[in-house]
């Protein structure tokens, strides 16, 4: 089963009122991963400050590989996946393939009929973590009409519990007409499409966050999730939150990359926009997390 994402207006946070929230959540901020100047992978000691580490895709393999088909599928389709989108997801590896420098790389591409096709990667059924941090090192895309994401679904979906009651973990996401701002949200009953409850991070520069690599996370624990961004804690958010509607956020969820163009929320590719877009993921990783 395929859910929908459904988008919502959210509160701008900046890295100034970032680090006020982090001070009232009393947040440890050294358990959040600063962005690394390069695409190596963390000092030993930050590791060590984030707790064990309990799994992770390094990205390791031959350059044109297919991501490791043990822990990643592969969601093919069109039909505007709820959102009015344009893009078909496919399983080639023109879409989503390794490029040999521990990189998982996913390509939206423009066909010569003036169509779109990207992918979507998912680890249900495979890695379904339950709290812990969890973080993944990317540089995104971008462009007017492009709309990078990595999040999560609750693992009963597809099982007899529908979207939204399955929950719904945004950690990351990006529209091409903000290139300086991404975004992270809950979705729930009761919260989901315009009323899911979340939160917006800009840049502390206003720089693209497509320039280079950051490090998005969330740290989970029962009836809390707090996100950030370079190890910048920008919103914290507790079974307060969702209006006495129910939190279905503690259970194990699995995780999505995808690249999709065009949608309700990011609008169309225009002639600023120029393909191919990539999304580059230097990893993903989980510590201190029930699997």
């Amino acid at each position: 089963m395929r859910s929908t994402r459904q988008r919502t207006i959210r509160t701008t946070v900046t890295a100034t009122a970032a680090a006020a929230l982090v001070l009232s959540a009393s947040l440890v901020a050294s358990a959040a991963a600063p962005e690394a100047p390069d695409a190596g992978s963390a000092p030993a000691t930050q590791e060590a400050a984030l707790g064990a580490l309990t799994w992770s895709d390094e990205f390791d393999g031959a350059a044109g590989s297919a991501p490791d088909p043990a822990t990643w599928n592969l969601e093919t389709g069109a039909g505007g996946w709820g959102n009015n989108e344009l893009q078909t997801y496919t399983t080639s590896r023109e879409n989503s393939a390794l490029d040999g420098n521990g990189n998982l790389v996913i390509t939206a591409r423009q066909d010569g009929n003036g169509g779109y096709t990207s992918a979507r990667l998912t680890t249900q059924g495979k890695v379904q973590p339950k709290y812990g941090h969890l973080e993944a090192r990317i540089k995104i895309p971008r462009g007017q009409g492009i709309w990078p994401a990595f999040w999560m679904l609750g693992g009963q979906i597809g099982n007899g519990v529908p979207w939204p009651d399955s929950g719904e973990i945004d950690i990351m996401e990006n529209v091409g007409y903000e290139p300086h701002m991404v975004h992270g949200t809950l979705h729930g009953p009761g919260y989901s499409g315009g009323a899911g409850i979340g939160a917006a991070y800009t840049h502390p520069q206003g720089w693209s966050f497509a320039d280079d690599f950051h490090v998005f996370a969330i740290d989970w624990e029962p009836g809390r999730i707090s996100w950030s961004v370079d190890g910048n804690v920008y919103q914290t958010r507790t079974t307060a939150d969702t209006g006495g509607n129910q939190w279905v956020f503690d259970q194990p969820f699995f995780f999505l990359l995808n690249v999709a163009v065009g949608g309700n929320w990011p609008g169309y590719p225009d002639g600023t926009t120029q393909f191919p877009q990539q999304m580059v993921v230097d990893y993903v990783r989980v510590y201190d997390s029930q699997l």
